[in-house]
């Protein structure tokens, strides 16, 4: 694959999800995004879907799918290239889409209670069955395909969907913070996903806890100031170098943090720790 490959074949959207990135606000054709290279209160990055392109108004600085990879990873040309290999190609047919379609159509079908064998199956292996009433089966129409997977939902009624072969939001991105009446403001855990978030209430000796779980760092503004509010914060974000960058963001944001990650240390997150035998 050459550079002219990355750009026409890979989508900037799927890219920026990859990392955890998500947008702000969002229309058909663009949106906006926080910095890739700073911290900032005002997203900054623009997003143009049909171009496939991003500008930093902050910088003057443009983007397309390859320099987005090499200023994430501080990485050359031909290592972002080798690295935008593990995508799966969608050609044209995704862009078209995003001109046809206001928005991504979806509708959902059904939500119910765990039943589906594979669903089971895939909360076993990852070790957290155990915990399967906290989320929900999610049965959805999208783009005219039908579908279904594990349900988590955030504070603005969008839903987070996982099965083994797709991770997906339905309507809007956002947190979900679950507050424990008995608690009053003492201390709150906060997890990338909600798969972490499950684990822990398989470990926990803390009952009496609030949770936040951000379902993507890049959401993290929405809760600054929420977060001022407790004794302790205990942080069990991912081992990689996105959840170092934003345990060192709220380390130097509060005074009353706890970075939880050397519990699984030499693993990913929280869970890939637990599911380790």
């Amino acid at each position: 694959m050459n550079c002219e490959e990355a750009k026409q074949k890979i989508m900037i959207r799927d890219v920026l999800e990859h990392y955890n990135l998500f947008p702000t606000k969002e229309n058909r054709k663009t949106a906006f995004y926080f910095a890739l290279d700073r911290d900032e209160k005002t997203p900054s990055l623009s997003v143009d879907f049909i171009k496939n392109r991003a500008f930093d108004f902050g910088t003057g600085k443009s983007y397309d799918v390859i320099s987005i990879v090499q200023q994430i990873n501080q990485c050359s040309v031909s290592d972002a290239l080798k690295y935008l290999e593990k995508f799966e190609f969608s050609s044209s047919d995704k862009k078209q889409n995003l001109v046809a379609d206001d928005e991504m159509q979806y509708k959902i079908l059904n939500i119910k209670d765990i039943q589906h064998f594979a669903l089971i199956d895939y909360l076993e292996s990852r070790k957290v069955s155990a915990q399967m009433h906290l989320v929900k089966e999610v049965h959805y129409q999208m783009n005219g395909k039908k579908n279904f997977g594990l349900g988590f939902f955030n504070d603005s009624g969008g839903v987070e969907i996982r099965n083994k072969y797709s991770k997906i939001c339905l309507g809007k991105k956002d947190v979900t913070l679950i507050k424990n009446q008995k608690n009053t403001f003492n201390e709150i855990a906060v997890f990338e996903g909600f798969f972490d978030f499950l684990t822990f209430q398989n470990i926990s000796k803390e009952p009496h806890l609030d949770f936040l779980i951000l379902n993507s760092t890049s959401m993290l503004f929405k809760v600054e100031e929420e977060l001022k509010k407790y004794r302790k914060i205990s942080l069990f974000l991912d081992n990689d170098a996105n959840g170092k960058l934003f345990n060192s963001k709220i380390a130097n944001q509060y005074n009353n943090v706890e970075d939880c990650s050397h519990i699984y240390l030499g693993y990913k997150d929280l869970n890939e720790w637990y599911c380790r035998d």
